[in-house]
């Protein structure tokens, strides 16, 4: 079977102690070289006293919440060459050497996409779940969505599986969505110690990406009855929401 999952996005936590949200404002990140200067803002940044969210015409967005600044950025079209979000984060601690930085969450998130109506439906209520009468509970099909954990070379990892909709012109294409989280506590003696763990940490998120690829290409879709018709779709942001939540919100704990 070829590699069925769409890495859309990649969100970089940076988790910090007393972590206030107000010092992310445009003229800290370009002024400190956190973001090149050149970048355009895609709107008007938003400030609150616990939230500050700032995004770019080239997709990065940066959101600081009390303890910890998110750093999003849409790769299914990029390299590893050309992904900024690594840099930029990255940077930020550089900046701030000397805050109780806790936990670095590398987060991937993709989809793998299907041409059948309940294919995605049916992908998690009966291929990842077992029979039961409590499926047949209610008017209409349930949904579902799974919540995992496991430990991967010493490292937490949290995934969440959940069946959602991509909009494409004038269709709707059911996708299942595969949201990672790497999470990487910060250890070291002192703030030179911790930064440079942060730094390896954040220059090694392609390593972790490559494992929760093969873990969902490998290990979830390997054995799927090819009747389903897996398609791969590289191009497209998803438009449409799972129902209740943001497709790719930018929530997810470091």
């Amino acid at each position: 079977m070829s590699q069925p999952l769409t890495i859309q996005e990649l969100v970089i936590v940076v988790a910090a102690k007393n972590q206030n949200p107000s010092i992310l404002n445009p003229d800290f990140l370009k002024y400190s070289g956190i973001v090149p200067a050149e970048w355009e803002f895609a709107g008007k940044p938003v400030f609150s006293n616990n939230f500050t969210r700032i995004s770019f015409k080239n997709g990065v967005s940066i959101v600081g919440e009390p303890n910890r600044v998110i750093f999003a950025e849409p790769i299914a079209d990029k390299t590893t060459a050309t992904v900024s979000v690594a840099k930029i984060a990255q940077k930020y601690a550089q900046v701030l050497p000397n805050m109780d930085f806790q936990a670095i969450g590398i987060n991937p998130r993709g989809f793998v996409a299907f041409t059948m109506e309940d294919a995605a439906r049916n992908f998690i209520t009966k291929h990842l779940l077992s029979e039961g009468a409590w499926k047949e509970e209610g008017e209409v099909p349930m949904q579902a969505s799974l919540n995992l954990v496991y430990k991967l070379q010493d490292i937490p990892v949290a995934l969440n599986i959940t069946q959602a909709e991509l909009r494409q012109k004038d269709k709707a294409i059911p996708i299942v969505i595969f949201s990672g989280n790497f999470s990487h506590q910060i250890t070291g003696n002192n703030s030179e110690e911790k930064l440079s763990f942060i730094t390896q940490t954040i220059e090694n998120w392609f390593s972790d990406v490559t494992t929760f690829s093969n873990l969902v290409n490998n290990k979830f879709m390997a054995g799927v009855d090819s009747n389903i018709a897996l398609t791969k779709i590289v191009q497209g942001i998803p438009e449409a929401n799972p129902e209740g939540s943001d497709i790719f919100a930018v929530g997810a704990g470091a």
